[in-house]
């Protein structure tokens, strides 16, 4: 990892450009910066009362961190200066690098080459805010203010960078750093520097591309370690997306299915939009991620309580029922005509009553959920008195107090929970949140990494060349080496071979048309099954040798129950992983199918198979028996110890159809794609 520390908390900062790099000064004068502000420009005199020098040579000392606001021609030399000074780092402002191509690319490896060992934040970015020292490498404008404690946001897009500051939802923002090309400090280094500062309590990630799984993978373990939770949203779901991060900071985004699956072996909590990356913020900032997943609602109206159990309902997260012990312990502190559940309508007859709600809240607080939320909006200052208000979150926060348990108040529409009100309520230990959708979003992502442990990832190789592609035959030749059952075949040179095979196993054969390039053999003719004597055989071997020169023969393989597709691929992003998937010639119609990173295990397996969209037919669906689950679990870990052997060369593999019956499982159909190493 990079260190940025000195950038990240610099005592002192010089200013490189014209406009821009005033605007960094007026920037940190705003937020009442300590430490020394050094300006450098060829010709002026002075900047904002301080005097300027011509260049980095000049400096009184060596900056902690510098702002280079400069072309991108001139920022190179700037940034070599800088380095020879030994500059603590920089912001690379300008454009134009590897995120444009052509002489972009040129550019960046020069810039690279000129910083040495100094880090860089950028090219391409607008630098960071250090809003608990009042630091800002900062050209333009931001909505945040300074702060003691708080949360950390990293974004490769500048722009939405500053959207995030300019958020009125009380997330207590302790730094907002942008990392434009990674050009040489990457996401990992950012987050690893940024766990070594106390006063961050957690981290959101804002994410177009990973340049480097491996070493990012390492910096979220470094921040488990040091307690700071890690909230991602990625972008690239969508192909557009995608396209849109390769032009926009030059990186890849990688398969989203992938990407999902790697950041959730990391135990880092993958959000769908910006507006759920805040709110599970303000939740890792005030406690950490939640111990569970069971969560009590409360409202004074029934709709209200029907939002909630209605919006859940696609979450991982549980309203569990009251034992019968909590209601009557509950319904001691209510009117007799509330019916007590979860989600859990109080009615109106104690609103205002803070000492009676207090005693509801704390009774529903002693069933020990791991969160327990308010449902409340608050009225508009021109509605009148909201003291009905500040009791009923007032009693929430003295049973949180009283029950030392966690509690929220949600608003079912974000503009009616001011950010005012959000600041009081984090100082009273409750968690304000925003939109029921947004609000269940994270406290499912929070729950998600506080029940999560991490998984190791392995580390991705890369492998270049046009592949070598194994056939049909050769690739159960193959896998035959690490004892993935294959149906008893043979190559036949005649149909005497086909006819001898058919007399040993003592039934039905099937004949396929066998070449590198024939990948979908239904469709081409290719295949001849249920042959049962010498003539059918015979007549076989004759039309499938006019489609192809080698011709395999093999048992067929009866009585089975389900058909599944296990692979290997690989992704630029993370590398090498597995595959599992309904299979046969319905796979790529449904394309129900789960990522498994390696190394895998059967756990892991088991839930993938269960995550298909056929699993319930495989154990046993109106009176038809369960296909043999264990027996498709022991193929695929099988083929990982193929993948794990062939690390360096494997491209690509497909087994399709791997067939379940009752008892076993067998590859029937397969193909392996094979490249060289790349040395790196």
């Amino acid at each position: 990892m990079k260190s940025i520390r000195r950038i990240l908390r610099p005592r002192s900062i010089a200013v490189f450009g014209g406009h821009f790099a005033e605007a960094v000064v007026r920037q940190c004068d705003r937020m009442g910066y300590a430490g020394d502000i050094w300006p450098v420009h060829p010709e002026r005199e002075e900047v904002l009362g301080r005097s300027c020098m011509r260049r980095a040579e000049e400096l009184p000392g060596s900056p902690d961190a510098a702002f280079v606001g400069v072309n991108r021609h001139a920022t190179i030399p700037v940034i070599r200066s800088l380095s020879e000074i030994g500059a603590g780092g920089a912001v690379c402002y300008a454009s134009g690098f590897r995120e444009v191509g052509d002489d972009g690319n040129e550019l960046q490896d020069q810039l690279v080459a000129a910083a040495g060992t100094m880090p860089i934040l950028g090219p391409n970015c607008y630098g960071l805010i250090n809003y608990l020292d009042g630091a800002l490498l900062w050209p333009d404008v931001h909505g945040g203010e300074r702060r003691q404690l708080g949360v950390a946001l990293i974004t490769q897009s500048s722009n939405v960078g500053v959207n995030l500051t300019m958020s009125q939802r009380g997330v207590p923002l302790a730094y907002l750093i942008t990392a434009g090309n990674q050009a040489a400090v990457g996401l990992h280094d950012i987050v690893h520097s940024l766990c070594d500062d106390d006063r961050v309590t957690a981290i959101g990630v804002y994410i177009e591309g990973i340049a480097n799984s491996a070493a990012f993978s390492a910096a979220t373990e470094y921040a488990r370690a040091k307690g700071k939770p890690i909230v991602v949203l990625k972008t690239g779901r969508t192909e557009a997306s995608r396209a849109m991060a390769l032009s926009h900071t030059a990186s890849l985004s990688g398969s989203d299915a992938i990407m999902d699956e790697y950041l959730r072996r990391l135990a880092v909590a993958r959000v769908e939009t910006v507006p759920q990356l805040l709110e599970t913020l303000k939740i890792l900032h005030a406690g950490g991620p939640l111990s569970g997943k069971n969560i009590a609602s409360l409202s004074c109206s029934g709709g209200e309580a029907s939002i909630m159990s209605d919006s859940a309902r696609h979450r991982d997260l549980h309203f569990r029922p009251f034992s019968e012990q909590d209601r009557s312990r509950i319904r001691e502190t209510v009117n007799p005509l509330v019916h007590v559940s979860n989600p859990f309508d109080y009615h109106t007859f104690d609103w205002g009553n803070a000492e009676r709600l207090e005693a509801t809240f704390t009774a529903v607080m002693r069933s020990g959920f791991d969160l327990t939320v308010l449902v409340m909006d608050f009225p508009r200052e021109r509605a009148g008195d909201a003291f009905a208000w500040d009791a009923a979150w007032g009693a929430l926060a003295n049973a949180a107090r009283t029950t030392k348990r966690r509690a929220a108040v949600v608003a079912t529409l974000p503009e009616c929970l001011p950010e005012a009100h959000c600041e009081r309520l984090l100082l009273a230990g409750v968690i304000p949140l925003l939109g029921v959708d947004d609000a269940l979003g994270a406290i499912e992502a929070a729950a998600f990494i506080g029940t999560h442990e991490p998984c190791p990832v392995a580390s991705p190789t890369m492998v270049i060349g046009e592949p070598t592609v194994l056939d049909e035959i050769d690739t159960k030749a193959l896998l035959g080496k690490y004892d993935v059952p294959v149906p008893k075949h043979c190559a036949c040179e005649s149909a005497g071979d086909a006819i001898d095979l058919w007399h040993n196993v003592g039934s039905a054969i099937v004949m396929k048309a066998v070449s590198k390039s024939l990948v979908h053999k239904t469709e081409a003719g290719g295949v001849a099954l249920n042959l049962d004597s010498e003539d059918a055989i015979i007549a076989a071997y004759e039309n499938l040798a006019a489609v192809e020169r080698r011709v395999l023969a093999e048992a067929m393989f009866l009585n089975g129950i389900a058909e599944f597709i296990i692979g290997a691929s690989r992704d630029p992003v993370v590398g090498l992983h597995l595959i599992i998937g309904m299979g046969g010639v319905m796979a790529e119609v449904f394309k129900s199918s789960r990522v498994l990173l390696l190394p895998t295990n059967e756990k892991e397996i088991r839930g993938a198979i269960d995550s298909l969209q056929f699993a319930p037919t495989l154990k046993g669906w109106r009176g038809q028996p369960a296909a043999d689950l264990d027996a498709v679990v022991e193929i695929v870990l099988k083929v990982q110890n193929l993948a794990f052997a062939h690390r360096d060369t494997l491209h690509e593999l497909d087994i399709n159809p791997v067939i379940a019956a009752s008892s076993g499982a067998c590859a029937v159909d397969g193909m392996i794609w094979l490249k060289k190493r790349k040395n790196t």
